[in-house]
């Protein structure tokens, strides 16, 4: 009875590996797909062992493949996630961008210092539509004009005009005296003779005039004197005139 017991555990213990067999393959197998993939991948490293493709794919598939130097096998990269709006996208939407037009304006008028700077007209221009043009040198592109001085005032000082005292005479000439205790001004002659009485000679016609005559300092060629100097050097009183008391 023991004899008959063995080998029927042995049939059931076989039957039960086969049983999970297939699904162990069926979970460990790769698509063509996936193994021509990661044949591609490390191509070079596979044929340095002088194994074939086509044994790599069929190891591949069993999962059994070794890849030469540890490499992983080739994964199915993730899709791409979309990324966000640009920075000229976000500055569109705010209403912010600059059109070509104005940008290339803007190169235009600033085209020594950008190209100085080493920035070409491309990079320029993308980042004036994008809001972050620098020009170089250029701290803002609108001035504002200084303000202008107001013209100076002038004022005008008011005419001065002069009265001369009544009998007094008019201005004449220069006095051109010519010979002793003759004088250029009245002052000059009064000095000479304080308590006497100061007349202006015509040198020309040598009469002398008193002062308030209207020839008195007011001929071409005369000078101022003392009377008695006059007296005493040969010119004559004016007919017409009085002595001022």
């Amino acid at each position: 009875m023991r004899l008959q017991f063995a080998p029927m555990f042995s049939i059931a213990a076989v039957a039960a590996i086969l049983a999970l067999a297939p699904s162990a393959a069926t979970a460990a197998t790769k698509t063509a797909k996936e193994c021509n993939a990661e044949y591609a991948a490390n191509k070079p490293a596979i044929q340095s062992t002088g194994e074939k493709k086509a044994d790599f794919i069929a190891a591949c598939r069993a999962g059994t493949e070794v890849i030469p130097g540890g490499v992983a096998p080739a994964t199915t990269a993730a899709p791409a996630k979309k990324t966000a709006p640009t920075s000229t996208n976000n500055a569109a939407a705010a209403g912010t961008v600059k059109t070509a037009k104005t940008c290339n304006a803007e190169y235009a008028a600033n085209k020594d210092a950008i190209k100085g700077s080493g920035e070409t007209k491309k990079d320029f221009v993308a980042a004036c539509r994008a809001g972050t043009e620098v020009i170089p040198g250029v701290q803002s592109t609108t001035t504002t004009p200084p303000p202008s001085k107001p013209a100076p005032t002038t004022t005008t000082a008011p005419a001065t005009t002069t009265t001369r005292p009544k009998n007094s005479p008019a201005p004449s000439a220069t006095a051109t005296p010519t010979g002793a205790n003759q004088f250029a001004t009245e002052g000059q002659a009064k000095a000479r003779c304080p308590a006497g009485i100061v007349v202006w000679v015509n040198l020309k016609s040598k009469i002398f005039h008193f002062a308030g005559s209207r020839n008195y300092g007011n001929t071409k060629k005369g000078a101022y004197i003392c009377e008695s100097d006059a007296s005493a050097s040969g010119f004559r009183a004016a007919e017409n005139e009085k002595q001022p008391q």
